[in-house]
């Protein structure tokens, strides 16, 4: 009999709340390992390996390193839904921690760094900022130019991945792309 149970918490801290294991499977889809910076991966995977029994499994999807261009088009879409995504954290800023950042101030910025292998999302101040955040204590002031990194997405190759899994009790079963 199969069962799926869901729990709010946080991926990188509330691992533990799964409880004891065996015949399950922890699944990790492909955009959110992504948005870890590569040296914290490893001591995710420990977590993950360290609510595992024997007879789990543990299924991790992640975004392959690509032709820059593609990764630019999808980044920077002429439709400018990644854009508005960018932007939307100011209004979740305002909404939630009673910020007075004007989402028109700023612009979205997104590239490819190869060496990397990540887009960097970043917020560009199209003018002199200066806001107010109370809800987390802080004061930003940024003259025009300045940019504000957002988030990062992280592409892998099967060599980049397994890099990250000695001693972390993880290791690589099989691999399947499209």
């Amino acid at each position: 009999e199969s069962r799926v149970a869901g729990i709010v918490g946080d991926f990188l801290h509330d691992l533990p709340a799964l409880g004891p294991g065996g015949g399950r499977l922890l699944l990790f889809l492909a955009g959110t390992l992504g948005n870890l910076h590569p040296d914290d991966v490893p001591a995710f995977f420990r977590a993950a390996a360290a609510v595992l029994a024997p007879g789990d499994g543990f299924l991790v999807g992640v975004d392959l390193v690509k032709d820059p261009a593609r990764l630019h088009a999808a980044y920077n879409d002429s439709a400018g839904v990644t854009a508005d995504f960018n932007l939307n954290i100011l209004r979740v800023l305002n909404d939630r921690l009673g910020a007075d950042l004007d989402p028109a101030a700023f612009e979205h910025v997104a590239f490819y760094d190869a060496e990397r292998q990540w887009i960097e999302m970043r917020l560009r101040a199209r003018r002199a900022v200066r806001a107010s955040v109370p809800g987390a204590g802080v004061e930003i002031a940024l003259a025009a130019g300045e940019e504000i990194r957002t988030e990062l997405s992280c592409k892998y190759t099967r060599d980049s991945l397994s890099s990250r899994l000695p001693g972390t009790g993880l290791l690589l079963d099989r691999w399947t792309t499209d």
